[in-house]
């Protein structure tokens, strides 16, 4: 099975060119989720062939179930992503197949973990990040047709990445209905923080940062 074609293959070797350190992805699979989990690793097998830093470890949700629970995953397909040869594990996951535009999460992820994409934040929200003493979890809902869901996503890794108390998550919510019921997600992107704060749509830095103070505030009430 061939995902990539020859020029897409060109465009992300292009965009992986300043890769500066090992990225690590472990994407856990299951039996269950079927075609998702089998084009999932044959994609990634393809990504992780095109730079020497890149890696790929592929993991059954049931079958190594306690690795995957160390991971904090308990759905599949998802994409783990660890960064350096140490694999430091920033909380940065897409949970479902980066398909679509999606596409260009997975690509941008990994230049960001591998020092290949700036990843700087408004002061605001840099000062914010550093005083914060607590987790913080984002869920980013997508679906591999809205393009401007790669946006939001990336913006919750970049706050991951800056940040051992955030973590952050894609997750493509037509392969997790259940997810997007329990969230009441009507459309895309949708950002839900701590389960606490509903961010609907694109939002910028700005509103992105005043909305984790509202959730800050809500968690401490």
């Amino acid at each position: 099975m061939t995902i990539l074609q020859d020029k897409d293959r060109a465009a992300v070797q292009e965009a992986f060119a300043g890769l500066a350190q090992p990225v690590h992805l472990v994407l856990v699979t299951s039996a269950e989720s079927g075609e998702y989990s089998e084009v999932a690793h044959a994609l990634l097998d393809e990504v992780t062939a095109l730079h020497e830093h890149l890696s790929l470890e592929v993991l059954d949700l049931v079958a190594e179930a306690e690795r995957a629970a160390a991971l904090g995953v308990d759905k599949a397909p998802t994409v783990v992503f660890l960064a350096g040869t140490e694999r430091t594990d920033h909380g940065i996951r897409f949970a479902g197949l980066p398909s679509g535009y999606e596409f260009a999460t997975l690509v941008e992820a990994i230049r960001l973990l591998g020092g290949a994409s700036e990843a700087a934040l408004q002061p605001a929200t840099t000062a914010f990040l550093e005083r914060l003493s607590a987790p913080m979890r984002l869920q980013v809902f997508v679906t591999p047709t809205c393009p401007y869901c790669p946006r939001a996503v990336v913006l919750a890794y970049r706050l991951a990445l800056a940040s051992p108390q955030v973590s952050a998550e894609g997750i493509e919510v037509s392969e997790f209905p259940e997810l997007g019921d329990r969230y009441a997600v009507m459309g895309v992107p949708k950002t839900v923080i701590d389960e606490l704060v509903h961010i609907e749509g694109a939002a910028p830095e700005s509103v992105l940062l005043q909305k984790l103070r509202e959730a800050l505030v809500g968690e401490s009430s």
